[in-house]
């Protein structure tokens, strides 16, 4: 299986963090940071502000933070998953295609959340560095 190639945004006010519920497979229903597949050909930092405006219409500058790789046997998923933290602007508006609700949530919120994917440790990752 060929790893794909996405991104993740870390979108932070009042120290909390942003986190989209997704109406998709798979983790439908989970909560995960605002990100999505790398098109082929496409900048990472470009993909970041698309997949951002895309799901939640916020205008996001992205910085990178770190990457993972990420191995999850159980669902048949293999990624390198590049995060980014990063100021923004715009009012929230979600795409309800694929995205359920938002919340803001602060660092014991995302302790007990249903997340998706590898998204726990990525925060755990994040609040360890902030």
């Amino acid at each position: 299986m060929n790893p794909k190639v996405t991104c993740g945004a870390i979108i932070e006010k009042d120290d909390k963090i942003l986190l989209t519920k997704r109406k998709i497979e798979p983790y439908k229903g989970y909560w995960c940071l605002p990100g999505g597949h790398v098109d082929w050909g496409e900048k990472v930092e470009e993909a970041m502000r698309r997949e951002v405006k895309e799901e939640t219409n916020l205008d996001f500058e992205p910085e990178f933070f770190k990457y993972y790789n990420e191995i999850i046997p159980e669902i048949n998923w293999h990624a390198v998953v590049f995060i980014f933290a990063g100021s923004f602007s715009g009012e929230i508006k979600i795409n309800e295609k694929e995205v359920e609700d938002f919340k803001w949530f602060s660092e014991s919120e995302t302790k007990k959340a249903k997340l998706a994917f590898i998204n726990r440790e990525i925060l755990e990752d994040y609040f360890r560095h902030v």
